[in-house]
């Protein structure tokens, strides 16, 4: 018996919420491909890439944005028979492949997930100013001058903060959540 565990069991592990091995129980009827509103943009349906993990394909699972495309609207999970809850599997995706500095480049996503996750361990609290720079730049220049003219707006009129908030007991927030990710390199 070898002791590494397979790609299968360590998404299977990530998926703590759930019991026994939900992706083995997966019947690819292609319910959750069917009812997702973002599949059209996504390089790999989540039936198929259920099927890639249960196969072992680790690089081309990573190498997909279809994680990072999932709008988290839970459809597939509330209609799939098996009861598989694919929207919480593409959570544990995108952790692993954070974890794992492995995912397609020019993605938004993995860049706007570091830089939220950082300021919340600074301060407890989501401030949009400094999540900004992780995705405004990928506009066009017409875009992000709009996107600018908005939060300065919305500084002008009080509804946007100069300055982030932090919450009480910031320490123990941080000892909490260090019990539940992995926190090296980003505090």
């Amino acid at each position: 018996m070898s002791d590494t565990i397979t790609f299968s069991q360590e998404i299977s592990n990530l998926l703590h919420a759930t019991e026994g091995e939900p992706l083995k129980t997966c019947i690819q009827c292609g319910t959750c491909s069917g009812t997702c509103p973002v599949a059209g943009y996504m390089d790999h349906t989540p039936r198929l890439i259920i099927s890639m993990i249960n196969r072992g394909m680790k690089e081309e699972v990573l190498e997909s944005n279809t994680f990072w495309y999932c709008a988290s609207c839970y459809h597939c999970t509330v209609r799939c028979p098996q009861d598989i809850n694919i929207t919480e599997l593409m959570y544990a995706l995108k952790r692993y492949s954070i974890w794992k500095s492995k995912y397609k480049e020019g993605l938004i996503g993995p860049t706007f997930s570091e830089s939220f996750v950082k300021m919340i361990i600074r301060s407890g609290r989501s401030y949009e100013p400094i999540l900004a720079p992780s995705y405004i730049f990928s506009f066009g220049m017409r875009d992000m001058l709009l996107e600018v003219q908005g939060a300065t707006e919305l500084l002008l009129k009080g509804r946007l903060p100069v300055l982030p908030s932090r919450i009480k007991r910031l320490d123990k927030f941080k000892k909490m959540l260090g019990r539940i990710i992995p926190m090296g390199g980003l505090e």
